[in-house]
């Protein structure tokens, strides 16, 4: 999976709106210390393909289209606002990996997103992942002997680091039959020690496709506060090699039939990335959107009421 590229915003620059998987300015930064979020950097842009932009699977819809955003104080923070996209966060959006999902390159479904191997948001991310990575057997990680003796990370064409790419995919990333189960073997490690996903993978592993972006805001009455949105990560999210991505499941009506919401599916992560009181207020909203009649712009790949 594509990730992360360094940014670098101070408070007194304006010119912000850099995106998550991470914080762009230096508020941004402290909001990690103050609320245990994950401080990720924006996710690396893919470069546009040379075969040109790929024509979209059938079920996906377009990109533009009416959202419902809400803007909210950050309870823990009066210094911060959450604008959330509730359209994205009531969705019944769903990973389908391994169930349908197409993945991200032609002819390579069973990789799912993970062809291109995940770079990390910085240091810590890097050194949190190696803890893990240390604790992987060869019962759960296919490839643990080739990572284990020549090394799990590389550079890519810019001198970032990533994970290794192994046999067309992520190093992590087990094949269809393997014993443990296809998937990440990160995951897999996870859910074995009773832990949420999110403590052993990539920041940005975790983190897609919810899109965190920051913002300052100037007010009229000279303050300033930081505007921290919440939303999906579509196409547009990667730059402008998104467009050329085989599938991208945010979008598709295959990924859209769940039985909980995002905001519910997605507990963990966005308890992570907005803090406790964050998300309680978020749930607050959502559950109020979907007890009205008839909540307005529903997602177009979501399922006809």
């Amino acid at each position: 999976m594509p990730n992360t590229k360094k940014a670098s915003k101070t408070r007194s620059q304006k010119d912000t709106g850099k995106d998550d998987q991470g914080a762009s300015t230096e508020r941004a930064k402290n909001a990690k210390d103050a609320k245990g979020a994950k401080n990720g950097r924006p996710l690396k842009p893919l470069r546009p393909l040379k075969s040109g932009k790929a024509k979209a699977m059938a079920d996906e819809k377009g990109l533009d289209f009416p959202r419902a955003w809400v803007e909210f104080p950050d309870p823990a923070d009066d210094e911060q606002v959450f604008r959330c996209d509730l359209t994205w966060l009531t969705s019944r959006w769903t990973c389908i990996f391994g169930s349908g999902c197409q993945g991200i390159q032609a002819g390579r479904a069973s990789d799912g997103c993970c062809t291109l191997g995940a770079h990390f948001s910085d240091e810590d991310d890097e050194k949190r992942v190696a803890k893990h990575v240390a604790r992987l057997t060869p019962e759960l990680w296919q490839f643990h002997d080739v990572g284990s003796e020549s090394g799990w990370t590389q550079a890519d064409d810019d001198g970032e680091k990533q994970t290794r790419r192994w046999d067309g995919a992520c190093i992590f990333l087990n094949r269809p039959g393997f014993p443990a189960g296809a998937g990440c073997s990160l995951h897999i490690l996870a859910l074995k020690e009773g832990r949420e996903p999110l403590e052993t993978k990539p920041d940005v592993c975790w983190q897609l496709p919810i899109r965190r972006t920051y913002e300052w805001i100037d007010r009229p009455d000279d303050t300033r506060v930081l505007q921290v949105s919440i939303g999906e990560y579509d196409r547009r999210g990667w730059g402008p090699g998104g467009h050329d991505l085989h599938w991208w499941c945010t979008s598709a009506t295959s990924a859209h039939g769940a039985g909980d919401p995002v905001y519910v599916s997605y507990r963990a992560e966005l308890t992570e990335l907005m803090g406790k009181e964050g998300y309680e207020a978020l749930v607050q909203l959502c559950e109020a959107r979907l007890a009205s009649l008839l909540p307005m712009a529903p997602h177009p790949a979501d399922p006809a009421p």
